[in-house]
């Protein structure tokens, strides 16, 4: 009876250490991953062609969720949903007078890429994006005037829905990923661009840091 129990006992550890091994063969490129992120974007504007002013690039929180679908074993899609911070530092005359803007915006984004695996350490993404404009912030100096103003949306002109675009790469680290995105809105943000809401289209740098299961 003993030397059943020692050869059940033995039968059932060689299976256990068995079924792991096979388990950690698995391609984890071939698993449905789950994740969250945080970091910053470097975000700046583009196409403001014919607008007075210059623009100069600025820092912004950029953190979320994202979901890994995979459809082989080197093709998937990861769709993401975050909070974004976005905006521009700028300089231009209005009358003859110098100013000066901050603006830093507010989105929520959501991109849907496609992603290469071409080995397990490494995603390539790239995929359209939409924004959603929840609330921007300017701080304007014009000579000795300053005012700050939060953006209540009640402009017609002002754009709130933006599509873009997105590239980058993820390195997976077990279950650690550095993420590096690069991006462009397709669309501008109003319709006049007048000299207190210049008209231009968003594009950003964004790394950020993750853990997924």
């Amino acid at each position: 009876m003993k030397k059943i129990f020692l050869i059940a006992t033995v039968a059932s550890v060689l299976f256990s250490i068995n079924t792991k091994a096979q388990n950690n063969d698995v391609d984890s490129r071939e698993k449905i991953s789950f994740g969250v992120k945080a970091g910053a974007n470097y975000s700046n504007v583009w196409d403001e062609q014919g607008q007075d002013f210059r623009a100069d690039s600025k820092l912004g929180f950029a953190g979320g969720a994202f979901l890994g679908i995979p459809i082989n074993k080197f093709i998937g899609v990861q769709p993401e949903i975050l909070l974004s911070q976005k905006g521009f530092q700028a300089s231009g005359t209005l009358l003859g007078s110098p100013y000066s803007l901050t603006r830093t915006t507010n989105h929520i984004d959501v991109p849907v890429q496609l992603q290469i695996k071409p080995v397990q350490f490494l995603t390539l993404l790239a995929g359209p994006q939409f924004s959603y404009l929840m609330s921007q912030k300017t701080t304007y100096t014009w000579g000795v005037n300053s005012t700050e103003q939060e953006q209540e949306f009640n402009n017609d002109n002002l754009r709130k829905n933006a599509l873009g675009f997105v590239v980058g790469a993820d390195i997976n680290i077990d279950h650690f990923v550095l993420s590096g995105r690069m991006g462009w809105d397709f669309q501008n943000n109003n319709g006049d661009g007048s000299s207190y809401t210049p008209r231009y289209k968003n594009q950003w740098l964004q790394l950020t840091a993750g853990l997924k299961i």
